[in-house]
């Protein structure tokens, strides 16, 4: 396993990019995959430096695990901001005609719909959301 300790600032997320696809780089992740991890990562980064956090800033740790059989990759973020668990709200109703839908929502749902595995837990003060993804 490999971690990023981090300021949860959003000016940090290239750095948390560049981590993630450092990892990804050494067990040649599938480019496309890379991408679609990518674009989580930045989901998930900016809603704790955006929301887990009040006035004041907080750190973010970001681990990254790769998995051998079957190859796979897995991205733990933890903040010891504000509980929230983003899996428990409904997801959007995207059949809906974009104005009639609610606002918020849409960047987990794409989250859950792009990874084979979203988990949440709240322990010992810290908020840990896991995703995963196969990377063959």
């Amino acid at each position: 396993m490999k971690e990023l300790i981090i300021e949860a600032d959003r000016k940090n997320l290239n750095q948390v990019l560049a981590f993630v696809d450092e990892q990804l780089k050494q067990v040649d992740c599938p480019k496309a995959t890379q991408i679609t991890i990518d674009v989580a990562v930045e989901e998930l980064f900016v809603n704790i430096a955006s929301y887990a956090y009040d006035s004041e800033s907080g750190i973010a740790v970001v681990q990254v695990t790769v998995h051998e059989e079957p190859l796979s990759v897995e991205i733990t973020f933890i903040d010891n901001g504000k509980q929230y668990d983003p899996l428990a709200k409904a997801d959007p109703d995207t059949t809906l005609p974009l104005k009639e839908r609610k606002k918020g929502g849409l960047g987990i749902f794409m989250v859950k719909k792009t990874m084979d595995n979203v988990i949440y837990e709240y322990k010992d003060g810290k908020n840990i959301l896991t995703i995963q993804k196969a990377l063959s």
